[in-house]
Formats: structure tokens, C-alpha cells, sequence
């Protein structure tokens, strides 16, 4: 037996045959072979972007074992989970926290198995990673929005687990949008209804597209919507025209879903989901021009309306956003796990972890408070 660690410059280095038909264990769409390598291909995962490929790959006598999505980074762009301060702190010390190591889908900050092996052996691809940054002394490696069963293993490894949240819709076995509604206070149940009836009443209709029928031109419209939303802000887009070619090409096996704000015949809004396993991921969303409550219909209740036609267990639109509370997401935890080389800045790191999960811990008591869920209809 010959075992053989690989670090990758790019996912097309592995065979996707070899990928598909020797890996298991991921259920997401992100996790695919088709979009990292859609990702890559388009160019909007690159040194340029900040995002420089570097996947670990394991093979057992030639034969595809493990992977693991990694990617050396010069900058925290795109990752959702915010180090901004620790790499002042040691930079203040006049070491270099860039580049570090991260393992995540760039820009996708959707839980899935980040380590995915044949035989179970995550920790050959932790200590071999341990080793690289010895070598090239990287001070930190960052395990971004792994699935829940990746804590404990992790933490045995020496991981720093840093508490964090997203607001998730459970399904709860409803038939139809009315029943999602009896969950609510009789206040917030009207507060839905008058959100929709402002848009409907304004003549604007939504159409859904799924991976049967979008249309090249779908993805032209949808992309002027997204690149909008950026401009506003004064900020190029993440993804480019070319990435959302490519997922259309593999739309077969990623599932996308677009569903399109029409008025006058004319799309005027998109948003983007991705149709999971049992989960429906929201991801990108953008319109021509703000119309209120068109977001919470474009991005939330036409997600939900989707996953009660479509009998989806869960709806995860994306992390952050205290307004989705009132909307009938409900919180629950989102780790991230984070090995650093050095004694003394790994010790700042948990202290600093230790104190934030405090405050997040009393963050999700609030929320429960907060909710306009019925004591009866909550997790």
C-alpha cells in the first residue's frame, strides 16, 4: 500500500471521475467537483480575487481517497466569518498572519463536510496540513462553516471553535403558505400578509425557474440584477458572468433556482438558490431599483413557498439578518474552527473565543425572545 498527500493548484488536477465515484460523504451542491471547478474556471477564484488553490488530495495506491478544499489567502474577502482583528494583533507584533490557510467554498458560507474521505480518515489530512504550515510557517488554518459532526474531531486536533449563527426556516410539515402562517402571533401573521399584498398590489407577479428551465438568458438577466447590487455599494461583484455560464452548463446535477420579480412583463428582480438535499440554500439576490418588501417576497417567501410545494425540510438563506427573526427563520448555531501554530497567539485566540461565545450565547437567548413564533411551533 502506497499512500501518496498531494497539495493542488486547481480542482481539475484530480479526475472527476475519480472525485464522483471514490469521495462520499457531502450533500451539498458547493461541495460538488462542478462548483469548485466553475469557480475556477470562470476566474472568479484566483490569485487575483484573493483566493489561490491549493486543495489537498490523497490517494491510497493511486487511487483517490480524500479531499479537501484549501486555498491560500492574502486577505479575508468572501469568508463570512470576520478575523479582521486578529490579523491587526499580530501584525502589531511584526509577524504576518497572511497568508494563512483556509478551508472553505469561496463566497458560499454554507455548512457541508469540508473533509470528505473514502475511509474515514480525516486526520491524515489535518496532520499533513499541520506539516505544511510548519514549512512555510503560515501561522493560521481556518475550517469554515464545516457540517455539525466535524466539532468534535476537530477540537481533538487542537481547532479553537468559534461560535456563530445563522436563521434557518424548518419546514414543519405544512401543505400550503397559510399553514406556515397559523405559526405566527395574529400581529406578525397581518405584518406578512400586508408585506405581500404591497407587492402584489403594486402588479408585480414572480415566476420560478428551475434547472429545467432556465435559459441562457435567464442568466443574463439574473447576472445584471447581482452586479447591480455590488455597484451600489461601489464594489465589484465576487462571481462574473462566466461562473454562472458554467453552472448552467452542470445545472443538471447543481439544481439551481431562480426566481424572477416581473412587472409589465419585464424581470425587474432575481434571486438565486441552489436545491440541496433536503435544504434549499438562498445565495444571491439583486434588482433594478429598491421597492419596498420586493426583498423579503424575492429572497424569502417565495423560497418558502417553494420548499412547502416542494416538501423541503429546510431553507438556509445565508447568514446574519436579525429581520429574518420576524419572518419565521429561527437561529441556531454556525462554528467555525481555527488552528493557530504559535502558543502565544493561539492563547489570545481563545480567550478571544471564549469571551465572543458569551456574548453570542446571550445574542440567542434575545432572539428567542425576539421571535414572533408561537412557543408551541419553535425548535
Amino acid at each position: 500500500m502506497t499512500i501518496e498527500n498531494k497539495f493542488l493548484n486547481k480542482i481539475s488536477d484530480i479526475s472527476k471521475i475519480d472525485f464522483k465515484n471514490n469521495l462520499n460523504g457531502y450533500n451539498s451542491p458547493f461541495m460538488s467537483y462542478e462548483f469548485l471547478q466553475s469557480l475556477e474556471e470562470s476566474g472568479s477564484v484566483a490569485v487575483s480575487s484573493g483566493w489561490d488553490p491549493f486543495h489537498f488530495a490523497s490517494y491510497d495506491d493511486e487511487r483517490l481517497n480524500g479531499f479537501m478544499p484549501l486555498y491560500i489567502k492574502n486577505n479575508s474577502q468572501g469568508e463570512f466569518v470576520f478575523d479582521h482583528q486578529w490579523s491587526y494583533a499580530l501584525n502589531r507584533t511584526n509577524r504576518n498572519y497572511y497568508p494563512k490557510l483556509l478551508s472553505a467554498i469561496p463566497f458560499t458560507p454554507c455548512e457541508t463536510k469540508k473533509i470528505i474521505t473514502s475511509d474515514n480518515n480525516d486526520n491524515n489530512c489535518i496532520e499533513i496540513t499541520k506539516q505544511l504550515m510548519e514549512e512555510k510557517n503560515i501561522e493560521t488554518w481556518h475550517i469554515l462553516f464545516p457540517n455539525q459532526d466535524a466539532g468534535k474531531q476537530l477540537i481533538s486536533n487542537n481547532f479553537i471553535k468559534r461560535s456563530g449563527y445563522r436563521f434557518v426556516w424548518n419546514n414543519k410539515k405544512y401543505q400550503e403558505f397559510e399553514d406556515y402562517l397559523k405559526i405566527f402571533t395574529s400581529r406578525q401573521r397581518k405584518n406578512i400578509k400586508s408585506e405581500r399584498k404591497k407587492i402584489k398590489d403594486l402588479g408585480i407577479t414572480f415566476v420560478t425557474k428551475d434547472w429545467d428551465s432556465i435559459t441562457e438568458k435567464d442568466w443574463d438577466d439574473f447576472y445584471l440584477f447581482y452586479k447591480n447590487t455590488y455597484l451600489e455599494r461601489m464594489q465589484s461583484p465576487y462571481l462574473n458572468r462566466k461562473f454562472f455560464k458554467h453552472i448552467h452548463k452542470d445545472k443538471k446535477i447543481l439544481k439551481p433556482v431562480l426566481f424572477f420579480a416581473e412587472y409589465e412583463n419585464k424581470k425587474i428582480a432575481g434571486s438565486l438558490c441552489f436545491h440541496g438535499e433536503d435544504t434549499l440554500y438562498g445565495r444571491h439576490w439583486g434588482a433594478f431599483k429598491n421597492i419596498d418588501n420586493l426583498h423579503f417576497e424575492c429572497c424569502y417567501y417565495q423560497g418558502i413557498d417553494y420548499c412547502i410545494k416542494n416538501n423541503i425540510k429546510f431553507f438556509d438563506p445565508g447568514v446574519q439578518g436579525e429581520h429574518k427573526i420576524r419572518r419565521g427563520f429561527e437561529p441556531q448555531s454556525c462554528d467555525s474552527y481555527h488552528f493557530v501554530l504559535r502558543e502565544d497567539f493561539r492563547d489570545a485566540i481563545k480567550n478571544f473565543c471564549y469571551e465572543e461565545s458569551k456574548s453570542i450565547e446571550n445574542y440567542l437567548k434575545a432572539c428567542e425572545e425576539y421571535t414572533p413564533i408561537k412557543k408551541e411551533y419553535r425548535i
